[in-house]
């Protein structure tokens, strides 16, 4: 299995993982607020199911994805006109049919990553990105939107080294952190040093890098799709350009956002 295809499965098994929990759900769970303020349970699963319709569209209609994209993108700067954009259609159905819908379209996403190449590169709201990052996207998103159901619900989801991809997507996207802010990165490497669920110790950086983040590598994917506050995990951030990044990362595309810190209280 070649790491396009580990990326793959591993996407496969996280969007299990959430299934396990929200099919679980009673019905009126389906309505109980998450963290994302205004969206309930049901919400972030409709979420996931339009941007999985999409990325199916970016990999078999990329002329179609762009016209698509050019539209969506207008909404971007109105958080109202982008949720009835992409969630409207879904607020109406009942939860057995939505968690229905959500099925089909992750296999009709999985059918539609087999037959991309694998040194192929996909458009989507922001860069393109090589198939590999594409799924890797994705799985982010299934884990990320994951958390904010379990955070909702209580739910047991435990953590995995499925989450290598969330965080190397996590580092490769710092760039991308500073320029969607219209910001410089500053120039300097950080030393990253996350301990896996197994145990198993992942570093990207060089060993001489003057800043450092080290710590849990599922904390550390919290702060990088914003579920959490840098301030409210047990990360270990030393030096200004580390600390600036973890104020700031942001491994999803669309218009810049923060998350306040908690202290613990994980709103």
């Amino acid at each position: 299995m070649d790491v396009t295809d580990e990326v793959a499965a591993d996407l496969a098994a996280e969007q299990g993982a959430l299934d396990a929990v929200v099919a679980a759900l009673e019905p009126e769970q389906w309505r109980v607020p998450t963290p994302s303020p205004g969206w309930t349970v049901a919400d972030q699963i409709g979420h996931l199911t339009y941007f999985d319709g999409t990325a199916t569209m970016a990999m078999t209609g990329p002329d179609a994805f762009d016209r698509h994209r050019r539209q969506l993108i207008k909404s971007f700067s109105d958080p109202g006109a982008l949720e009835a954009a992409t969630l409207a259609v879904y607020r109406v159905m009942q939860p057995d049919v939505l968690l229905a819908t959500w099925r089909e379209g992750r296999s009709q996403l999985g059918e539609a990553a087999a037959e991309v190449p694998a040194d192929a590169r996909i458009e989507w709201y922001g860069p393109s990105m090589s198939k590999r990052s594409f799924l890797t996207a994705r799985l982010m998103e299934a884990w990320a939107h994951g958390q904010d159901i379990v955070d909702a619900v209580g739910g047991e989801r435990p953590a995995t080294d499925r989450l290598r991809h969330v965080a190397q997507l996590g580092v490769i996207t710092r760039g991308w952190s500073y320029k969607n802010r219209g910001l410089e990165m500053p120039v300097g490497d950080v030393r990253v040093e996350l301990t896996a669920p197994s145990g198993d110790v992942w570093a990207w950086g060089a060993d001489d890098a003057v800043d450092s983040i080290t710590g849990p590598a599922e904390d550390f994917c919290l702060v990088v799709a914003q579920r959490r506050h840098v301030d409210d995990t047990a990360l270990v951030v030393s030096g200004a350009v580390a600390r600036q990044w973890m104020e700031i990362a942001q491994v999803f595309a669309g218009p810049p956002t923060t998350r306040s810190v908690t202290r613990g209280a994980h709103a």
